[in-house]
């Protein structure tokens, strides 16, 4: 993903999400985001696109052998969390207090 200016996105880091598309699509079922991806506009979702790497044996590993991990989805995959309503939601950016704070639009909760 090729821009001037570095996107702004609504998932951080520690975020609850659920899948709205793909093979792991489930939207009743709220999952951990383990990482953002800003630059390709992904993100690591846990227990989600699990794939089976060939690993070398190592200094650290000195097995090798197959591991399974996580891969990262497209940001527009998933959808945050909203405890509150017990739904997916929107997300709304407003000022208070000059910090820029999240709020869900199903419950009008603010999003820590």
């Amino acid at each position: 993903m090729k821009t001037r200016f570095k996107p702004k996105f609504n998932i951080k880091k520690g975020d609850m999400v659920v899948v709205i598309a793909g093979d792991d699509k489930d939207r009743t079922k709220p999952r951990k985001v383990l990482e953002v991806l800003i630059d390709k506009a992904r993100v690591l979702v846990e227990g989600v696109n699990i794939i089976t790497k060939h690993t070398k044996p190592t200094a650290q590993n000195t097995k090798g052998g197959i591991v399974k991990q996580e891969a990262p989805i497209a940001i527009s995959n998933v959808m945050l969390w909203d405890a509150k309503a017990g739904k997916p939601t929107r997300v709304n950016r407003q000022r208070e207090n000059g910090k820029l704070v999240r709020i869900a639009k199903k419950s009008g909760e603010v999003i820590k």
